[in-house]
């Protein structure tokens, strides 16, 4: 049982300015018990924040005349309400005042009385006000969470319609609570799940009575955003669905940071090209294709020739821009299932995708060579770089693991520099016995 339901004596503060009025309405509230309240007088909402704030005053319950020196109508219980969010209030009314009273209602008293009403409709109005205060007190609770939230909430009826949205789900989808209320949740879909997802989403939510994942909707703005969602269904007593309650939180940003990690974790941050880890990822993805359906691919390993040149003579900044132009050359030299990697520094590796012969990559690694070789400009000046290229293939017989192919195709790299560079060389492997070009 709370407070007040224990409390013998509940505190009633009186906030009005005629005295007579208020000096009556305190006989009335003691009149058969004179300790029945503990009754406290104020002539203004200032007077009543005074008692309250500077003396300490905690009501239990309020007595509130609408009218009064600093406030009037309506106003006055708003006001009234923030002074006191907890505290139920009873207004005084004129006799014939019905729409004040209507107004007053709204605005957030619990009940109203009458100015004039007998002692007994005035204590029976006290009494009951403060039942209904401690009965409602769950739901003005889960009201605060509901309003307070930072996740977006929407309710929904059985058949999909939006019934009621919190603050949150209007600041995360941009619409307002008169736009949702009525429509259906598709008023968020952005097409990017299929009718399978959804129609997934329905028999687990109907099954298990309640859903939990990620949905990418679409804001008022028309910007695409991810969302964590939980739907749960609620039944009624005879088990029968009433409606549903989705709670989500915008994880857009997460969902960016997410995938800006993961691409700088498999991919070079000054060329974009594939990192060493994705490059390694990819051969072993390609060997064990070539080992199932009888391919051939070749790994090479390409070094630049004078790049230490530029960057002693010109910095490191002009040493990064032919880098990136570097790579993008020769990227454009490949085909999509060719792999180009940046290993680090002036290093480069590749994995050529089905190759017969040898003779078959003369055009291609011709094409890389003079990618590399065509000056770079950079503030007025040309840099001029080439490569040295070395290429082995899989598999070989006997059969080779990836290690050593690497090795092969490193050694290959190292004959091509000893050839004068800015040429390529092939690994002797046994199957390619290929004089280096």
């Amino acid at each position: 049982m709370s407070e007040v339901s224990l409390k013998k004596q509940p505190s009633v503060l009186i906030i009005e300015d005629e005295p007579g009025d208020a000096e009556l309405i305190r006989l009335q509230l003691l009149e058969r018990d004179a300790k029945a309240f503990e009754v406290h007088l104020a002539t203004s909402l200032s007077d009543a924040k005074r008692v309250m704030h500077n003396e300490g005053l905690k009501p239990d319950v309020i007595l509130l005349d609408l009218n009064l020196p600093d406030s009037t109508g309506t106003d006055t219980v708003c006001r009234c309400r923030e002074l006191a969010p907890d505290v139920p209030l009873v207004v005084l009314t004129g006799l014939d005042d019905h729409a004040a009273t209507e107004m007053a209602i709204e605005a957030g008293a619990e009940d109203y009385l009458s100015k004039g009403e007998d002692a007994s409709s005035l204590r029976k109005a006290i009494r009951y006000s403060l039942l209904r205060h401690e009965r409602d007190a769950s739901e003005r609770l889960a009201m605060t969470v509901f309003n307070y939230a930072r996740e977006g909430i929407m309710i929904t009826s059985a058949q999909g319609i939006i019934l009621e949205v919190n603050d949150s789900f209007t600041r995360i989808t941009g619409y307002s609570r008169e736009e949702a209320v009525g429509n259906s949740p598709s008023l968020l879909s952005s097409g990017h799940h299929t009718p399978q997802f959804y129609e997934e989403f329905w028999v687990t939510l109907f099954e298990k009575g309640h859903w939990e994942g990620e949905i990418w909707n679409r804001r008022k703005s028309g910007e695409i955003f991810v969302e964590n969602m939980t739907v749960s269904a609620v039944r009624d007593p005879s088990g029968e669905i009433i409606q549903f309650v989705a709670l989500f939180t915008d994880v857009t940003e997460q969902k960016e940071l997410q995938t800006q990690l993961e691409h700088l974790a498999h991919f070079d941050a000054l060329t974009d090209l594939p990192n060493r880890v994705l490059f390694n990822y990819r051969l072993n993805q390609s060997t064990a294709y070539a080992d199932r359906h009888g391919t051939r691919i070749a790994v090479a390993y390409l070094d630049l020739d004078g790049f230490k040149p530029v960057n002693d003579t010109h910095g490191h900044a002009a040493g990064d821009v032919v880098l990136q132009e570097v790579a993008k050359r020769m990227q454009a030299c490949l085909r999509d299932e060719d792999t180009l990697a940046r290993l680090g520094g002036d290093e480069f590796s590749l994995v050529l995708e089905s190759v017969q012969v040898p003779e078959q990559l003369g055009g291609l690694l011709d094409r890389l060579l003079e990618a590399v070789r065509k000056p770079v400009i950079w503030e007025g000046h040309e840099l001029k770089v080439t490569a040295s290229i070395g290429v082995s293939f899989y598999p070989q017989s006997p059969s080779i693991e990836i290690p050593e192919l690497l090795h092969q195709a490193d050694e290959a790299m190292y004959q091509a520099k000893e050839k004068g560079k800015n040429c390529y060389a092939f690994h002797p492997c046994v199957g390619f016995n290929k004089a280096a070009v």
